[in-house]
């Protein structure tokens, strides 16, 4: 993310929460396409934390829909901690789940990351010093 927005390049770092409770927001004020253009205008979104909250089905279709407006065209990076095989579990809905993961799959890089937590491991630094 650093790097990018040294070089010019507009990202938003955001969580799953947070941005749907922004697009929830505008939809009941009746001025989502305003928040769709903003974010159709970063070079890159990070959302983090992908997984953590289960939405209802509204919730479900509006995020969808936000994140559909980036597939191929801009740079989204999803972090998340749950497999595509229980996406379901966040989504409630197995079509639209789908859907989503195709979309977001289509020329990705998939990056798995295993290993122990970086705040465990610098927790535990502090807590040894």
């Amino acid at each position: 993310m650093g790097k990018a927005c040294l070089q010019g390049y507009k990202v938003l770092f955001t969580t799953a929460h947070k941005i749907l409770t922004q697009i929830r927001e505008s939809h009941s004020q009746g001025n989502l396409k305003v928040i769709e253009a903003r974010f159709e205008k970063y070079d890159l979104v990070i959302c983090n934390e992908f997984g953590y909250v289960s939405f209802d089905k509204e919730g479900s279709e509006l995020l969808f829909n936000h994140l559909s407006l980036r597939a191929g065209r801009k740079s989204t990076i999803i972090t998340t901690n749950l497999g595509f095989e229980r996406w379901e579990e966040i989504f409630g809905d197995p079509v639209l789940t789908a859907a989503l993961v195709d979309r977001l799959t289509h020329k990705v890089h998939l990056i798995n990351m295993n290993g122990e937590s970086y705040r465990l491991k610098e927790t535990k630094q502090i807590m040894n010093k």
